[in-house]
């Protein structure tokens, strides 16, 4: 039975708690994930994107009355914010802990320590976890190398893609979801891959690679904060990998938004070393622990 306390009290008498928030705190939420965009970006887009993303938000007060942390549920998807150590150690209000348990929880991301934290209280609740997957956080706030924009065959054609070639690239998405997305245990569905793709293609920038003119590698953003994007859905076609092909895509990608004005953010499986090498030859560097749990 986990046990459920409100507040933190300190001797002064000023106390802290979690609670629900309202539109008129949304405000001091965006402060603070302004000042943490560097460590959440999938975060900040769920916040800043109210027409597409329905969330649910809970904060937690600092003594001065900004916030200090937050947990943001959108979809299924839960990401904890925790900017101070105060927030780690309260433990969740009984209103919250009933929204933990009731609710159908697909995921917990976030910083490593962070969905920890919020983990074990969800696993206290009665819900396990299925898989567990730790990444590295990486960024870069300048141009990628010059070596890494002429990468990969002479021939091969980096553009975007048109909407119409959805199906040219769909096989792509396709195995990266099944490669790179699918948690331990999860079932792969067709219908909702090429939903995806469609929206991707439509919301998202997406650059594809041609050679021999056949689509043989993508790579797409995949969230948007207040100055960083984000880029992921990288995939080469199995056969064409090792010519440097995912080097020259993802380099162009982040030229593109670096010239635009915007950091670049991503995260990436510590157990892959190949992808690690790409990004790191690109200028990316790592920054911090990422985690998601799936439930």
């Amino acid at each position: 039975m986990i046990k459920a306390r409100t507040s933190i009290r300190y001797d002064h008498g000023a106390v802290q708690k979690w609670e629900r928030l309202g539109r008129r705190r949304l405000k001091d939420a965006r402060e603070l994930l302004y000042r943490r965009e560097l460590f959440c970006v999938s975060a900040c887009a769920r916040f800043l994107r109210p027409e597409r993303f329905s969330s649910q938000i809970w904060g937690f007060p600092e003594l001065n009355g900004s916030i200090g942390a937050l947990i943001i549920h959108n979809k299924g998807t839960i990401f904890p914010v925790f900017g101070t150590y105060a927030a780690r150690r309260a433990n969740m209000p009984p209103a919250l802990l009933r929204f933990l348990k009731k609710t159908d929880i697909y995921a917990v991301q976030g910083l490593r320590n962070d969905v920890l934290t919020l983990q074990g209280i969800i696993e206290e609740l009665g819900k396990q976890s299925t898989d567990e997957i730790d990444y590295d956080l990486m960024i870069l706030n300048r141009g990628p190398s010059v070596e890494t924009l002429l990468a990969g065959p002479p021939e091969i054609s980096i553009r975007k893609p048109e909407l119409w070639e959805l199906d040219d690239i769909l096989p792509l998405q396709t195995a990266y979801e099944m490669e790179e997305v699918l948690p331990q245990g999860g079932v792969f569905n067709a219908a909702v891959c090429r939903v995806n793709l469609k929206r991707i293609l439509k919301e998202e920038k997406v650059l594809v690679a041609e050679l021999g003119g056949r689509i043989i590698a993508k790579a797409n953003t995949s969230a948007i904060s207040f100055t960083r994007t984000q880029i992921g859905g990288v995939f080469v076609h199995p056969s064409c990998r090792g010519l440097g092909i995912a080097r020259r895509i993802c380099a162009e990608l982040t030229r593109t938004l670096v010239n635009s004005g915007q950091g670049v953010s991503l995260f990436v499986k510590k157990r892959n070393q190949s992808a690690q090498t790409v990004y790191q030859s690109i200028g990316f560097r790592p920054i911090a622990d990422y985690r998601i749990t799936y439930f």
